[in-house]
């Protein structure tokens, strides 16, 4: 079977650079990838599907400065925009590439689930240098 990756296809923007509280700011970055594998008809055929497999994605960066990571409801929001995020990648790629799968949804909670890791881990640092 033939497969074809395309990387980064239509990058919709850098991540943005974000700081934690305290003295000392490291600049930190949250980015949502979505994904989606497209299917797609070609002049020559592979013998096991007749068709290649394209594995697309679409990049965008969260802004987070301007919220409280230590506080109850900076979590909150940052949660809010990620998954919001993640949401408005996956519906650009379903529109761009319609016979790709999976759904929005699914698209949106695998990216979104990964993207909270780093997330977390932001207001993780977050607490710890507001309790010090």
């Amino acid at each position: 079977m033939k497969t074809h990756l395309i990387k980064g296809l239509g990058l919709a923007a850098a991540a943005c650079a974000l700081s934690t509280v305290g003295a000392a700011q490291e600049l930190k970055e949250i980015t949502i990838q979505a994904t989606r594998i497209i299917n797609t008809k070609t002049v020559g055929r592979d013998v096991s599907t007749g068709s290649p497999i394209i594995d697309v994605s679409l990049s965008y960066g969260i802004k987070v400065s301007d919220l409280d990571l230590a506080s109850h409801y900076g979590p909150i929001q940052l949660e809010k925009r990620v998954r919001d995020t993640a949401l408005l990648a996956c519906q650009d790629l379903g529109r761009k590439y319609p016979d790709s799968t999976p759904s929005d949804s699914e698209c949106a909670k695998a990216a979104g689930d990964k993207a909270m890791v780093r997330a977390n881990e932001l207001v993780a640092a977050a607490k710890t240098s507001a309790a010090k």
